[in-house]
């Protein structure tokens, strides 16, 4: 799929090892323009300092918070937006996705300075994850697929970009999950159980499981993002 934004996908080496289920993965496939590359820290990483560095590139990440521009909010006055814009009549937006689980994709971004000190840019007002044989930790998480499928919509509706195929990356995503279930439903038969892919009995299929952890990721009011 051809896209005016140029698309990096920055994956975790656990997420790399997700060969079933690599959404990271598959969205770089979908993408003509983009790349793919695997590591924690990328302050030492050539290539992606080069894309960062390159003067013909307008370098941003998406990272949901009270800086980042949010590019669904297309209404006139928003300030934020039109400097945006202003940015790339001359250069080209490279956006940087971090691919991993939140656990994972903190300590990323801790230690890549270059990535911390890049303008962020988030969506808002996304649909619900669409992840059937995996669970989000709570609402707003979505996959590295559907967080690129969302950001695409926004570029799209605030005239930066030109999402021609917007069910592209959604069906494929279906195509995939739905081949997962199918193997597992015959694996089950077989009696074969190992990496088996269950939706939990008895739950929603995009309910948020509960947390663990002190505080969440989210805020009551936060932006939809990926996870």
């Amino acid at each position: 799929m051809p896209t005016r934004t140029k698309f990096v996908i920055l994956m975790h080496p656990d997420e790399f090892k997700r060969v079933k289920a690599n959404t990271g993965r598959l969205t770089h496939v979908c993408l003509a323009d983009s790349e793919l590359h695997i590591g924690i820290g990328f302050d030492q990483h050539e290539a992606v300092q080069a894309l960062i560095n390159d003067p013909q590139n307008y370098p941003v990440l998406l990272y949901p918070g009270r800086d980042a521009v949010n590019l669904s909010e297309t209404h006139q006055g928003n300030s934020q937006l039109t400097t945006l814009s202003s940015q790339l009549t001359q250069r080209r937006l490279l956006v940087f996705l971090l691919d991993a689980t939140w656990r994972l994709v903190r300590p990323m971004l801790r230690t890549s300075l270059s990535l911390q000190r890049l303008p962020r840019i988030m969506f808002s007002g996304a649909a619900p994850s669409r992840y059937v044989i995996k669970r989000q930790p709570e609402p707003g998480c979505l996959s590295t697929l559907e967080a690129t499928h969302e950001l695409l919509v926004a570029l799209d509706r605030a005239g930066l970009d030109h999402y021609a195929l917007p069910d592209q990356l959604l069906g494929l995503f279906q195509r995939m999950q739905d081949y997962q279930i199918r193997r597992t439903a015959e694996n089950e038969r077989l009696g074969i159980r190992r990496h088996a892919h269950r939706i939990p009995s008895g739950q929603p299929l995009f309910g948020p499981r509960p947390l663990p952890k002190r505080r969440r990721i989210f805020p009551a009011t936060a932006p939809t993002f990926q996870a």
